[in-house]
């Protein structure tokens, strides 16, 4: 899958990339409210993680609504990527104790990609890339649950043909074999504790990015429900959109590919 190579604007080589992730029919209504929120303060381009079959409980096939605003979102300048198929991991008998934490501890039982083998994964990965195309939307990039991607089902996404996959902690540009390292902000809102946390360590971990090349930050449609993480969020933003530009991952991508061509 290509991804499109747009020439770097100048002045524009530090991007932030801004990601909704669970975007399904189940949470279109907030989904839709943090997109509005993020539009007034000038984040006019997001890449929307959609789960084909959200916990089982309805595809996204079924909802022509939502489909086709999908299709408005991506016409806008948005960007629709593969997340994960079900986004739930099934209860595995006999895994050890770091699998255990990992899988139900830290993700709370949604590492659907973390220890798939390489056969179901793929077949995961393949059916819901035909399945966006069926609805009009052409995804190039697949984003893991959690950003888990165990190595088998790594493997069966580079053979599906994806052109990116991105982890907490990196970029994975799978065409070139290339990794652009970016920490993305992310909140964790299911303890209060978590919560204070979450605020202290994005904050910091804004300022240490400082002039990267790329800035992520991750938003969940949970996090809305918590005025002092939205806020904090907000805020984040509009201080990475001083000096950054708003964009897609495949945008990017595009432009980091663009700008080595013509180094090259």
């Amino acid at each position: 899958m290509q991804i499109r190579s747009p020439k770097l604007p100048p002045g524009q080589e530090r991007g932030l990339v801004v990601s909704i992730h669970d975007v399904s029919p189940r949470t279109a209504g907030v989904t839709r409210q943090m997109l509005a929120d993020l539009a007034e303060i000038g984040v006019a381009r997001t890449s929307l993680l959609v789960i084909p079959n959200h916990h089982h409980r309805g595809h996204f096939q079924a909802d022509p609504e939502f489909c086709a605003w999908l299709r408005e979102m991506v016409a806008a300048g948005h960007e629709a990527v593969v997340h994960g198929y079900f986004h739930q991991r099934e209860s595995r008998p006999g895994v050890g104790l770091g699998t255990r934490l990992m899988t139900e501890s830290y993700t709370a039982g949604e590492g659907e990609f973390y220890d798939l083998d390489e056969a179901e994964a793929l077949a995961r990965v393949t059916q819901a890339r035909e399945e966006f195309r069926s609805v009009g939307l052409a995804p190039v990039g697949f984003i893991a649950p959690a950003w888990l991607l165990g190595e088998q089902a790594e493997r069966a996404v580079r053979r599906a043909g994806y052109a990116y996959t991105t982890r907490i902690g990196r970029v994975e540009d799978l065409e070139r074999d290339e990794v652009h390292r970016s920490q993305s902000l992310v909140y964790s809102v299911r303890a209060v504790w978590r919560r204070v946390v979450s605020l202290g360590w994005n904050s910091a971990l804004l300022r240490a990015l400082g002039d990267r090349p790329l800035v992520r930050v991750g938003l969940h449609p949970p996090d809305w429900a918590f005025p002092q993480i939205r806020r904090h969020a907000r805020k984040c933003l509009r201080r990475a959109l001083a000096t950054r530009e708003a964009i897609t991952y495949e945008d990017w991508l595009g432009r980091q590919r663009a700008r080595d061509d013509s180094a090259s």
